[in-house]
């Protein structure tokens, strides 16, 4: 790191020309990166194959259907000429279009589409391909041509699609968001430094954003994996959080050595050399978190780790570079123009007090933050893994209108998770139907002898559940399809797929969890000469995720929050991909505030070989920075939630409180008093660890035993 800020204070003018061109190209190419993304999920199932298949010969059946509800007028029923004529009309409507099928009364004669009494019918359209609701102007056209053949009726319009749509938010955008993450950074900022030095971060963070943008654009093209529309939101936002944290460590640590008494000159070199380390090793670490999605064959997730690969490391990169030259350049002057009383850079009075008391009784702060997380890891453990249900996706709208009068003429919520089925040729689709319809989760089977559902070489028929697929409650309908249908029959649809990916990922989590682990023990223990502290790390991070994944139950899967703040009931469940994206991130960017944290705390011992002092040091030094650091990354986090997609709601929210709970319980609480508690320990590395990992262990004149009695530290300025 002394070699790199030397190259980077010798080159600073090239260093700044470089950085303004990729700036530049990122401004420019920012605009296209939407239009590269690619929604949908590859994986290797039954399910997946299916649906390629229905995709490739049948279009869009295996997605989730749109819905039509027809509440008849009185003295009429679903067998009366003109609603039999008017469904026929519809179908002919909906056949119109491109790609576009649909299943009625008319076309099927099924009962299991009409409702209590005879009064109302559904008619299920399906869109020209998976992922996407069928047009709107093609849901209108048919609705508008019942109501026309049958004065009276009433139409709504649902389905799983335009539930979603309906969910507030779903106006907001990744620039939205961005200058909402910028403005409240920047009110951070202002609070931290108290002078015009918040906008070095700030600065440092719109280049790092940019430049993340335009790497996944490069991605696009260098990589067969489809990066989805998602990653784009959480690119942006997560690059805001940790480039202004990497950037805040540099500038405060610049601003502590000029305390100290250092030009500005050696203030930057040194800066860029202490606190630059600290930057590399949590980046490097955060980074593989992320990569280490790569993994997991499902292929979301892998767009995820591929794009997430950058979001730390830019934002190191950047911190290493614009923000020395900035600071060698600009940065006095910048300091000078204050926007209230300046805030010192070095020791906080009141982590001071905090980090003394703490060492004080290092005990009951240990059981403090241990019951903390024991609670809400308590409710971690109840998370259910499935889609959210139809009930939970939106809170009003014409899509929960329709969702409601669907329920109240009798039908139930599984038809908007239709299970198609592809039958070989010479397989009797009426009988094969007809087996189906006995089994005790299915509502029905709809058979349409017709061109759009009849082919020379297979057919398709349609088995309506009685509960949700891929939900909580979906029952083994999925396994009993299988069971009784003919054994060289292809089962597909969107939900059935969204079961196998959450099972997936399940069988995958673990294999993760062991690679990321292993690799942050082994870069921590490199970096820290220790095994005792990279071990309680690993540990402390996996009980830390376990912390925000009982939170994630609370806001969302019982609705404590939800409801609140989008107006979203409880969903019952958390979707298949949310705790290992989480996971993913936070085992590497929680170790963010641990290197902080615990790199000042080894620099004072390295100086005076006391424990105890090393620990009221480091977090006097670090507590704001840390405070601050994580409090920016979770106003980021928030700004992420307002996205439209249920699912990015629930990464940001439960990223955003396992941040404040790393932050507040296990770096303030938990890191500290442990260390205190295991006194020399902390430090032990033999000589057979020390060859491995190819550093050289320190030794001291003195030391401090973990049962040694608590005495008052003094602080090195």
């Amino acid at each position: 790191m002394e070699r790199f800020a030397a190259f980077v204070m010798r080159h600073r003018l090239l260093v700044g020309l470089v950085w303004v061109a990729v700036t530049v190209v990122g401004v420019l190419m920012a605009p296209q990166v939407a239009d590269r993304l690619r929604s949908g999920t590859t994986i290797s199932s039954a399910s997946y194959d299916a649906n390629v298949a229905l995709q490739k010969e049948y279009g869009g059946v295996a997605a989730n259907p749109s819905v039509l509800v027809v509440d008849l007028p009185a003295g009429t029923t679903a067998d009366s000429p003109t609603v039999r004529a008017g469904l026929a009309a519809a179908d002919k409507a909906a056949a119109s279009v491109r790609g576009v099928s649909s299943l009625s009364y008319a076309n099927t004669g099924d009962r299991a589409l009409v409702g209590t009494g005879g009064t109302s019918t559904l008619v299920m359209v399906y869109p020209p391909v998976m992922g996407a609701a069928v047009p709107a102007p093609v849901m209108d056209a048919m609705s508008t041509t019942l109501t026309n053949a049958v004065p009276g009726a009433r139409v709504h319009q649902t389905g799983i699609e335009q539930l979603k749509a309906d969910t507030p938010g779903s106006g907001a955008s990744v620039f939205s968001e961005l200058l909402v993450g910028v403005g409240l950074a920047l009110i951070v900022l202002a609070w931290v430094f108290g002078s015009a030095l918040a906008l070095l971060p700030l600065l440092s963070a719109i280049v790092s954003v940019l430049t993340m943008q335009l790497a996944i654009w490069g991605l696009t093209y260098t990589t067969d994996i489809a990066i989805n529309p998602s990653v784009q939101f959480i690119v942006a936002l997560l690059g805001l959080g940790l480039s202004v944290d990497y950037a805040l460590l540099m500038v405060n640590r610049w601003r502590e050595e000029r305390e100290r008494g250092a030009d500005n000159h050696e203030a930057v070199r040194r800066a860029t050399r202490l606190a630059g380390h600290s930057v590399a090793v949590s980046a490097v670490i955060a980074s593989l978190g992320l990569f280490a999605l790569i993994v997991v064959p499902v292929s979301f997730v892998q767009g995820v780790g591929l794009s997430g690969l950058f979001i730390p490391s830019i934002a190191a990169l950047v911190a290493l570079t614009i923000v020395p030259v900035l600071l060698s350049t600009v940065g006095p002057r910048l300091d000078r123009v204050r926007l209230w009383r300046r805030r010192a850079a070095g020791d906080d009075r009141t982590w001071t007090r905090i980090a003394r008391t703490i060492v004080a009784r290092p005990k009951t702060a240990a059981t403090l933050g241990g019951v903390i997380l024991a609670v809400l890891v308590g409710f971690g453990l109840t998370l259910s893994i499935a889609s959210p249900a139809s009930t939970s996706l939106a809170a009003g709208g014409p899509a929960q209108q329709g969702l409601e009068a669907l329920q109240h003429d009798g039908f139930p919520t599984g038809v908007l998770t239709s299970v198609p089925i592809e039958l070989p040729a010479g397989t009797d689709p009426a009988a094969t139907a007809a087996t189906l319809r006995a089994l005790p989760d299915v509502h029905g089977v709809l058979v349409a002898d017709t061109p759009a559902w009849q082919h020379p070489n297979s057919s398709v028929i349609m088995a309506l559940p009685k509960s949700e697929t891929g939900t909580a409650n979906a029952g083994t309908v999925v396994a009993d399809l299988h069971s009784a249908a003919p054994h060289n029959a292809m089962i597909g649809g969107n939900q059935v797929q969204a079961a196998d990916v959450a099972n997936i990922l399940s069988a995958w989590f673990p294999v993760l969890l062991a690679l990321v682990a292993l690799v942050t023990f082994l870069l921590m223990a490199r970096g820290m000469r220790s095994l005792l502290l990279p071990a309680k790390a690993v540990a402390l991070n996996v009980v830390s995720v376990g912390a925000a994944y009982g939170v994630l139950v609370l806001i969302w899967q019982l609705g404590y929050g939800s409801q609140t703040f989008w107006g979203i009931p409880a969903t019952g469940s958390i979707t298949a991909f949310v705790p290992m994206l989480m996971f993913g991130f936070l085992f590497g960017v929680s170790m963010d505030y641990e290197v902080f944290i615990l790199s000042r705390v080894r620099e004072a011992y390295d100086r005076d070989g006391d424990t105890r002092a090393a620990v009221v040091e480091g977090v006097s030094r670090t507590g704001r920075l840390v405070t601050s650091a994580a409090l920016i990354l979770f106003l980021a986090l928030a700004a992420l939630a307002s996205s439209p997609d249920v699912t990015v709601k629930m990464v940001a929210t439960g990223m955003a409180a396992g941040v404040l709970i790393d932050a507040l319980v296990v770096r303030t609480l938990l890191t500290p008093a442990l260390v205190v508690l295991f006194g020399r320990a902390n430090w032990y590395l033999p000589a057979w660890a020390a060859r491995l990992l190819r550093v050289r262990p320190r030794d001291h004149r003195s030391g401090d035993a973990p049962s040694a009695p608590d005495r008052q530290p003094s602080v090195h300025a």
